[in-house]
């Protein structure tokens, strides 16, 4: 009787570690949608249906593989554009960069991400300002069945907010201007705030 127990109990252990597991992204939905609306209060960013990183292979500039989901592990600020990086495209990074400075210490908890969607050659001159930035290939065939725009609007068009555990779970506007950037600003501090133990701040680029 003493074994049968011991079974019973490992076996009711194991069930709620499984559905410990199968509930993290409803959990982690809850969290941002009830911290990013406090009392009301409405985001500026667009929450979406969140959506896993894909399982799909990825390639830094210098060819090497890299499983996209080996992103997972922190908060990601993402960018799409083509290797060309046209004007809005530096802005983006310019963004992406700006964000990331002004949450300061907690700034190591947030990767910014270029995913380029091309095999077009990544200017030289962009070499400096990526230095603390994740880059990689990406088709854009495989980011569109991933990451979606607005309506009327291009992937290259959003800054896209990824959890922890590998949701995509926000799009910021497009065209965002000073004012939006400080909102934007605003959507990730509360994120930050509310997932204290999620990343593991200063993982390092893959």
């Amino acid at each position: 009787m003493a074994a049968d127990s011991r079974r019973t109990r490992a076996g009711r252990a194991k069930m709620l570690l499984v559905l410990a597991i199968c509930a993290a992204p409803v959990i982690a939905s809850y969290f941002s949608y009830y911290v990013l609306r406090p009392q009301g209060h409405a985001s500026f960013g667009e929450l979406v249906q969140q959506r896993p990183l894909p399982a799909i292979t990825a390639a830094t500039l210098d060819g090497a593989s890299v499983p996209l989901r080996s992103l997972k592990g922190q908060w990601l600020l993402v960018s799409v554009a083509g290797g060309a990086c046209d004007a809005g495209c530096e802005r983006h990074l310019y963004e992406q960069r700006q964000l990331r400075e002004s949450l300061g210490k907690d700034k190591d908890r947030l990767d910014w991400v270029w995913l380029v969607s091309d095999g077009q050659p990544v200017r030289p001159a962009l070499a400096a300002a990526l230095k603390e930035a994740v880059v990689l290939r990406v088709p854009e065939s495989q980011l569109a069945a991933w990451l979606t725009p607005g309506v009327g609007h291009r992937l290259a068009d959003h800054l896209y907010v990824v959890d922890p555990l590998g949701n995509w779970m926000m799009r910021f506007p497009a065209g965002m201007d000073i004012a939006g950037a400080g909102k934007a600003r605003r959507d990730l501090e509360r994120l930050l705030r509310a997932s204290e133990g999620w990343d593991r701040p200063g993982r390092g680029n893959p």
